[in-house]
């Protein structure tokens, strides 16, 4: 018996549990408890490999079931195999009459992002509840009978055992032990990669590296109109330099235009708000609560700017999925360069800053005077879901890892590889949405103003093929494992792969090829695609 501590970081708690060290020998061993991780077990069950399924998170499904249901779907045509059949059973529940509690479905609309809400030719629904998804990951682990164990924590010290270039299993911070086979790490944050000892990169590459236009920093590239649109003093006292900057400014230089960086582009939370008062909680106002911290915003309201609601998307019987949206919203610009390299504590930290200066967003414009009357009283229409995330006082379980670790594979795929500029072989899933990245920083302007920076939205001409060769490291460094979610990507290439239906689509593929590595008794590098294509088209993958 082992006392320890572990962090559960999706809900920034802490909590001791007694437990017994076991060891468990499977297949196919999954870290992560994302919807990769679950459509990537389900392909594993469904290949007759015994799997299981070692999760950091009590709740199953990411950011799916973590707030983000208004999906980013882009062209739903190349969205095949379990990311589909995901979606379909979104459908089925919402055909249910019971499922409509809070709204009649002929009031919902059908409004989604880049398709309809709710396409009835193709059995398919793109936006729903968080709870919806959970329920729906839930089922296809009860279905399948797939073994989870939640909770888990990496050992990133000395958790993963190699026997030359391959792993033979990892240990948790309980002490278990998970020996597989083959392995796949379906975090959003390359944990085990990482630990394993694979080459990854974390940051913006600049323009000469790839040969990308829309690398590194883009200062005065403007694509979303999260910027600020008119002049805006960064200094306490506009205008006087002296009298210090506001906060959320960095005091930094941007860097040179096309230049590479450490950065990432931003988190946040996606909210699951409501406006129905049956069903409404009261945002509360967080422990350390500073409105100092929203003095920027005043500022933007001040130029007459009133955007404030324009991505509080609908979604299913009165809540909403809110995103950011403007020069000073719901991404906590600059405030997450540590988290992809930080230890757990240090992560439970930033996510916990995140929420506070998120939750103190919305308090800031709904209680204080100096906010306009017009939005102040509006916001006060708006609360937490009471139904949704009720062991987490109302509040998602997952924070919005947009990118963190992205591995050096085989291969990486680049904006080149995305825009269609280059051709890409051994396809293992497709992609479509925009090169779209969240601003890295805000910085003061030599004129004194403030401003954004690394906010890019390019349209994909056509959709795009995702390479075998960036799911795999290089055989060297580690013949038997495999990652869909930190895949080798550039930065800006990432900006389109990081959409959760690719995540589905990449997580099933690569089960496939853990499987074949398996029966062929080969490294994952060294297995037959045509094989691997043969099975992906079988389970109606769209390659």
């Amino acid at each position: 018996m082992k006392y320890l501590i572990a962090l559960c970081l999706s809900c920034s708690l802490s909590f001791t549990h007694t437990i017994a060290q076991t060891t468990t020998a499977t297949d196919i061993v999954i870290y992560g408890g994302t919807s990769a991780a679950i459509t990537a077990a389900v392909q594993a069950s469904k290949m007759h490999k015994s799997v299981v399924v070692v999760s950091p998170d009590k709740h199953l499904g990411g950011l799916s079931s973590g707030g983000l249901g208004f999906t980013d779907t882009g062209n739903k045509e190349v969205i095949g195999g379990l990311a589909r059949e995901f979606y379909h059973r979104i459908y089925q529940h919402y055909q249910q009459p019971g499922a409509w509690n809070w709204q009649q479905q002929s009031a919902y609309g059908n409004k989604g992002q880049g398709t309809a809400a709710i396409d009835g030719t193709e059995r398919t629904m793109w936006i729903f509840e968080p709870h919806v998804a959970e329920k729906v990951f839930e089922d296809f682990v009860k279905e399948y009978g797939i073994k989870v164990i939640r909770n888990e924590w990496l050992d990133r010290e000395k958790g993963v055992i190699k026997k030359a270039n391959r792993i033979t299993a990892i240990k948790t911070l309980s002490g278990n032990t998970y020996e597989g086979k083959m392995f796949i790490d379906a975090t959003y944050e390359g944990d085990l990669m990482a630990a394993a000892g694979v080459s990854y990169r974390v940051g913006r590459e600049g323009v000469k590296e790839f040969g990308e236009e829309w690398a590194g920093v883009q200062t005065d590239v403007f694509h979303h109109g999260h910027h600020f649109k008119k002049p805006v003093s960064a200094y306490k006292i506009p205008g006087d330099a002296t009298s210090g900057l506001l906060p959320q400014i960095s005091a930094l230089p941007p860097g040179e235009k096309g230049s590479g960086d450490n950065k990432i582009q931003a988190y946040c939370f996606r909210l699951c708000l409501t406006d129905l008062p049956a069903n409404r909680m009261p945002v509360p106002r967080p422990a350390g609560y500073d409105s100092t911290q929203y003095a920027l915003l005043l500022r933007v309201f001040e130029t007459g700017w009133n955007e404030t609601f324009n991505k509080f998307d609908p979604i299913p019987n009165h809540k909403t999925d809110v995103n950011n949206h403007g020069p000073f919203s719901m991404d906590y610009i600059g405030m997450n360069y540590d988290y992809p390299e930080a230890t757990y504590e240090k992560r439970k930290e930033i996510i916990a800053a995140h929420q506070t200066y998120q939750q103190g967003l919305l308090y800031f414009i709904g209680t204080d005077a100096r906010v306009p009357e017009q939005i102040r009283n509006r916001m006060k229409e708006w609360g937490l879901a009471r139904d949704e995330f009720k062991d987490n006082n109302h509040w998602p379980h997952q924070l919005y890892i947009r990118e963190a670790r992205r591995l050096k594979g085989r291969e990486t795929m680049t904006e080149n590889e995305v825009l269609g500029k280059k051709p890409v072989s051994q396809s293992v899933g497709m992609g479509s949405y925009t090169l779209d990245s969240h601003n890295t920083q805000r910085y003061v302007q030599a004129d004194g103003t403030v401003q954004n920076e690394g906010d890019i939205g390019i349209e994909i001409p056509v959709p795009y093929r995702i390479s075998y060769g960036a799911i795999v490291p290089e055989k060297q460094e580690c013949n038997n494992l495999l990652v869909p979610v930190c895949l080798s990507c550039t930065h800006i290439a990432y900006g389109s792969v990081r959409m959760e239906p690719v995540f589905m689509i990449l997580g099933q593929s690569a089960a496939t090829a853990a499987a074949q590595a398996i029966d062929s008794k080969k490294a994952v590098q060294d297995i037959s695609y045509d094989k691997l294509k043969t099975q992906l088209q079988k389970d109606k993958q769209s390659l």
